[in-house]
Protein backbone atom coordinates (compact mmCIF):
# COMPACT_ATOMS: atom_id res chain seq x y z
CA UNK A 1 0.00 0.00 0.00
CA UNK A 2 1.61 3.08 -1.25
CA UNK A 3 1.20 6.46 1.15
CA UNK A 4 -1.62 8.52 -0.90
CA UNK A 5 -3.40 4.96 -0.48
CA UNK A 6 -2.98 4.95 3.23
CA UNK A 7 -3.95 8.70 3.38
CA UNK A 8 -7.59 7.82 1.36
CA UNK A 9 -7.75 5.11 4.11
CA UNK A 10 -6.95 6.92 7.35
CA UNK A 11 -9.37 10.09 5.53
CA UNK A 12 -12.05 7.22 5.40
CA UNK A 13 -11.45 6.14 8.74
CA UNK A 14 -11.70 10.04 10.20
CA UNK A 15 -15.04 10.18 8.40
CA UNK A 16 -16.58 6.78 9.75
CA UNK A 17 -15.41 7.93 13.64
CA UNK A 18 -17.39 11.00 12.76
CA UNK A 19 -20.25 9.54 11.93
CA UNK A 20 -20.36 7.49 14.85
CA UNK A 21 -19.82 10.11 17.32
CA UNK A 22 -22.98 11.03 16.07
CA UNK A 23 -25.16 8.03 16.64
CA UNK A 24 -23.66 8.28 20.37
CA UNK A 25 -26.19 8.88 22.87
CA UNK A 26 -26.84 12.47 23.93
CA UNK A 27 -26.21 12.41 27.26
CA UNK A 28 -23.21 13.54 29.18
CA UNK A 29 -21.04 9.73 28.71
CA UNK A 30 -22.07 9.86 25.31
CA UNK A 31 -20.75 13.27 24.58
CA UNK A 32 -17.94 12.80 26.53
CA UNK A 33 -16.86 9.85 24.64
CA UNK A 34 -18.21 11.36 21.22
CA UNK A 35 -15.46 14.21 21.72
CA UNK A 36 -12.64 11.92 22.97
CA UNK A 37 -13.22 9.49 19.89
CA UNK A 38 -13.38 12.26 17.38
CA UNK A 39 -10.40 13.85 18.65
CA UNK A 40 -8.23 10.55 18.83
CA UNK A 41 -9.99 8.70 15.80
CA UNK A 42 -9.81 11.61 13.16
CA UNK A 43 -5.42 12.64 14.04
CA UNK A 44 -3.89 9.42 13.54
CA UNK A 45 -4.85 11.06 9.45
CA UNK A 46 -3.60 14.19 10.02
CA UNK A 47 -0.56 12.77 11.63
CA UNK A 48 -0.12 10.56 8.69
CA UNK A 49 0.28 13.21 6.59
CA UNK A 50 2.40 15.45 8.78
CA UNK A 51 4.70 12.33 8.95
CA UNK A 52 4.78 12.04 4.72
CA UNK A 53 5.94 15.56 4.70
CA UNK A 54 9.19 14.82 7.60
CA UNK A 55 12.04 16.56 6.97
CA UNK A 56 13.65 13.02 7.94
CA UNK A 57 13.84 9.68 8.69
CA UNK A 58 13.57 10.31 12.41
CA UNK A 59 11.07 12.68 11.93
CA UNK A 60 9.03 10.74 10.14
CA UNK A 61 9.44 8.18 12.58
CA UNK A 62 8.52 10.20 15.37
CA UNK A 63 5.10 11.06 13.42
CA UNK A 64 4.51 7.51 12.91
CA UNK A 65 4.79 6.90 17.03
CA UNK A 66 1.39 9.52 17.03
CA UNK A 67 -0.14 7.92 15.01
CA UNK A 68 0.45 4.97 16.57
CA UNK A 69 -0.89 6.50 19.65
CA UNK A 70 -3.76 7.68 18.80
CA UNK A 71 -4.97 5.16 16.97
CA UNK A 72 -4.52 2.61 20.22
CA UNK A 73 -6.63 5.28 21.94
CA UNK A 74 -9.41 5.09 19.53
CA UNK A 75 -9.57 1.62 19.40
CA UNK A 76 -9.73 2.33 23.74
CA UNK A 77 -12.86 4.38 22.73
CA UNK A 78 -13.87 1.72 20.94
CA UNK A 79 -13.80 -0.84 23.46
CA UNK A 80 -15.52 1.31 25.82
CA UNK A 81 -18.63 2.16 23.72
CA UNK A 82 -18.96 -1.21 22.91
CA UNK A 83 -19.01 -2.59 26.46
CA UNK A 84 -20.53 -0.03 27.86
CA UNK A 85 -23.28 -0.65 25.62
CA UNK A 86 -23.61 2.58 24.25
CA UNK A 87 -24.29 1.11 20.85
CA UNK A 88 -24.46 -2.49 19.34
CA UNK A 89 -21.64 -4.55 19.25
CA UNK A 90 -21.87 -5.90 15.49
CA UNK A 91 -22.55 -2.21 14.26
CA UNK A 92 -18.89 -1.67 15.57
CA UNK A 93 -17.02 -4.57 14.07
CA UNK A 94 -15.98 -3.37 10.62
CA UNK A 95 -14.72 -0.07 12.43
CA UNK A 96 -12.77 -1.93 15.45
CA UNK A 97 -11.24 -4.41 12.79
CA UNK A 98 -9.77 -1.21 10.26
CA UNK A 99 -8.52 0.04 13.50
CA UNK A 100 -6.62 -2.84 14.18
CA UNK A 101 -5.48 -2.81 10.55
CA UNK A 102 -4.21 0.28 10.68
CA UNK A 103 -2.91 -0.21 13.55
CA UNK A 104 -0.68 -3.01 11.94
CA UNK A 105 -0.03 -1.44 9.16
CA UNK A 106 1.86 1.30 11.52
CA UNK A 107 3.62 -0.41 13.22
CA UNK A 108 5.13 -2.21 10.49
CA UNK A 109 6.42 1.06 9.05
CA UNK A 110 7.59 1.75 12.44
CA UNK A 111 9.40 -1.36 12.55
CA UNK A 112 10.99 -0.85 9.44
CA UNK A 113 12.00 2.74 9.92
CA UNK A 114 14.03 1.60 13.29
CA UNK A 115 15.78 -0.79 11.33
CA UNK A 116 16.28 1.51 8.49
CA UNK A 117 17.46 4.48 11.38
CA UNK A 118 19.58 1.59 12.98
CA UNK A 119 21.82 0.30 9.70
CA UNK A 120 22.51 3.94 9.07
CA UNK A 121 24.14 4.27 12.02
CA UNK A 122 26.48 1.60 11.30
Amino acid sequence: MNSEELKKRFKVFALRIIKLSNRLPNDLTGQTIAKQIIRSGTSPGANYRAACLGKSDKDFLNKLKIVEEELDETLYWLELIIEAELLKSASLDDLVKENQELLKIIVSLIRTMKKKLNQGMN
